[in-house]
């Protein structure tokens, strides 16, 4: 027998049980407290909907109450007769689509078992009949318990009108009203109505009350649910009423049968569950009444900062930026405005190439971007290869093209030089001149102009855009086959599961490791940069945490046919790119987790007859901010820094170069 419940123990066990992870690997558990046959036959067939609507399973309480002074075994026969009771009830009445589990408790009070039950069986939804002239016998007499402030599971209050439990039962229903105002509850209202709806066969109206006033939290999450309240199908009316919540609310209810309702979640009662505007609409209204509240959410600790304000869903923010600020290359295709929009700002623009042994592409490139953007029409003002030692005959086609040629190891050698592309691209914001900047990678084969001037039309049209990234679809050749769409794997294994998992404002980046994109020079000499495969994942973060998403825009270039890597050459890509989430992540919480990371990485190889293992160095280190350079600063004519921003800026390229 279960030990007695004590209330704050059983909010922190439940927590820990339950939990969205758990959900994940387990059904959808609701639970179902029952005391007399009316109220089972009642509630019965919304529990079960609820359940189908989620897959889960119904588990059917029954709590024999024992007072104190008695012992609990005097209650074995009526707890006999229970099990027997709830068995025959459910072979009568039972939905053959869903798994039920009956229980029956013994505790010294209904509220005891069961809060123990949710806990043991790590309930997700508790539902519960209200008792009133309707339902005169209810499992609970009273909704007034500690855990209902804050309750660990979401719960359901039913109290049902006469037309429920009468003859037809819910097919008597035919509108049910939904008072949806953006408030905390208002997913499980949405859900619970839909369930209904599905019971009654009924449609329902949505009510929005607002005040005269000017909007509050609640109005503007209202404003980001909208959308998922257009997907519901029963949904045929909406109604917006400017007036008091409670008048608005019980005045709609006369074309309803039910009315399915959050509880408060300001001005609650002393009960931790009624308030004002519900206790209005219960006196005021004789339909069924269906009451909702969510679990409550314990704060993860540690907290660092109090948590910003609430205003819109992540994935309503994302949304609003995907749809504005993501782009089609076509465009831009007007060249000629392009560079009247250039003109027009006084902006001068660069291309930067790096290349590392792209003999066979890197002449095509040159050649096709030079005669369309610089011959054609003056778009670009320069074009400049930034070769990372190659072998082959990369610099030397490129200069036969009439181009400046840098190795960028011998870029500001004062400072040293990493492998890598982001070492390549660091440095290269040394040598070229523009105002806005563009890269793009020199083994595409089927290079097209579009691929630099669909990166640069964002940055010319909307001076709020800071730094634009390109996506297309990346086929992924097969010996001499080319399958559409499987290039891309690190991006999609990697790169945006984590972005997704830590920095979700930027989730909807179709491809954040893409090679070609374009930013303004006063914003990316403030950046540092990655020396490695991170250097796209860091710029991204870092632009986010400087500029806001809105100064984020992608383009669609249609399709990048170029060299794929083979599966093994993709481990370095990973292990560097989790290298920089996690680093933004010790910088965010001011942790230190790289430190007790591996930085060498065993690569599986494999010669005829045998395994075994190479071990490698995969270690993405940080170049400091440009703008924080001497000697850059003296070649574009800025001061030494001296300003207390400046200083702040110094001190951050102290500790970036601390931690190479």
């Amino acid at each position: 027998m279960p030990h007695p419940v004590d209330d704050e123990q059983t909010i922190e066990e439940i927590e820990e049980a339950g939990g969205d992870e758990a959900l994940a690997s387990r059904p959808y558990r609701v639970l179902l407290p029952l005391i007399s046959l009316k109220e089972a036959k009642t509630l019965l067939p919304l529990a079960q909907a609820l359940v189908a609507d989620r897959q889960g399973r119904l588990i059917i309480l029954h709590v024999v109450a024992v007072p104190e002074g008695r012992p609990l075994s005097e209650a074995a026969a009526e707890v006999s007769r229970s099990r027997e009771a709830l068995d025959l009830f459910l072979a009568q009445n039972g939905h053959t689509g869903i798994q039920v589990k009956t229980l029956v408790r013994v505790a010294r009070e209904v509220w005891e078992g069961i809060w123990e039950t949710v806990r043991d069986e790590e309930v997700d939804l508790l539902l519960l009949g209200w008792r009133g002239e309707t339902l005169p016998d209810t499992a609970v007499e009273e909704m007034v318990h500690p855990l209902l402030a804050k309750p660990p599971c979401d719960v359901v209050l039913v109290r049902p009108g006469t037309d429920v439990t009468g003859p037809e039962g819910w097919q008597a229903l035919r509108r049910i009203l939904l008072p949806v105002r953006g408030g905390p509850y208002a997913a499980l209202s949405l859900r619970v109505a839909q369930a209904l709806a599905e019971v009654a066969d009924a449609e329902v109206t949505l009510l929005h009350v607002t005040d005269r006033g000017a909007r509050d939290a609640e109005e503007e999450l209202f404003v980001a649910f909208a959308p998922a309240l257009r997907g519901l199908e029963r949904l045929t009316r909406s109604v917006t009423i400017v007036g008091e919540v409670e008048e608005s609310i019980i005045q709609e209810a006369g074309g309803h049968q039910a009315i399915v309702m959050g509880a408060p979640s300001r001005r609650v009662g002393p009960d931790g569950w009624g308030g004002p505007v519900l206790d209005a609409v219960a006196e005021g209204v004789d339909v069924t009444l269906v009451v909702v509240k969510e679990r409550w959410q314990a704060p993860s600790p540690p907290e660092p900062e109090p948590p910003t304000p609430y205003h819109r869903p992540i994935a309503v923010v994302v949304d609003k930026w995907f749809a504005e600020n993501t782009f089609r290359s076509e465009e831009f295709a007007d060249l000629e405005r392009l560079v009247a929009l250039k003109e027009a700002q006084g902006l001068t623009i660069s291309l930067g190439l790096p290349a590392l042994n792209e003999e066979e592409t890197v002449g095509n490139v040159i050649q096709t971007i030079k005669k369309a953007l610089m011959e054609e029409v003056p778009l670009l003002d320069e074009i400049v290869l930034i070769d990372s030692g190659s072998v082959d005959y990369t610099r030397e086609i490129a200069a036969d093209l009439g181009i400046p040629v840098y190795i960028h190891q011998e870029i500001l050698p004062q400072y040293g030089a990493y492998r890598g592309k982001g070492e390549a691209l660091w440095k290269s914001l040394y040598v070229l001149e523009g105002d806005i900047i563009a890269w793009i990678d020199t083994d595409i084969v089927n290079i097209h102009p579009r691929f630099v001037y669909g990166i640069l039309g964002p940055l010319l049209r909307e001076p709020r855009i800071q730094y634009v990234k390109g996506f297309y679809r990346r086929p992924l050749r097969q010996g001499d086959r080319l399958l559409a769409g499987g290039g891309g794997r690190v991006t999609e294994l990697t790169a945006r599961p984590l972005l997704n998992l830590f920095f979700p404002e930027l989730s909807g980046l179709i491809q954040p490791l893409a090679g070609e994109y374009a930013g303004r020079r006063e914003a990316l000499e403030r950046l540092p940069f990655f020396t490695g495969y991170g250097v796209e994942t860091g710029l991204l973060i870092d632009i986010l945490n400087a500029y806001g998403l809105q100064a984020i825009a992608q383009v669609d270039l249609r399709e990048r046919i170029h060299r794929n890597k083979p599966l093994p050459a993709l481990s370095p890509m990973s292990f560097a790119i989790i290298q920089v989430v996690v680093r933004r992540l010790e910088d965010r919480h001011k942790i230190r987790l790289l430190e007790e990371i591996n930085k060498t990485m065993n690569l599986i190889r494999y010669e005829p007859g045998r395994f075994y293992l190479e071990t490698i160095e995969v270690r993405e280190r940080e170049r400091p901010p440009m703008i924080t350079i001497p000697e850059y600063r003296q070649k574009r004519g800025l001061p030494p820094l001296e300003s207390e921003e400046d200083s702040r800026v110094t001190t951050e390229t102290q500790r970036t170069q601390r931690n190479l």
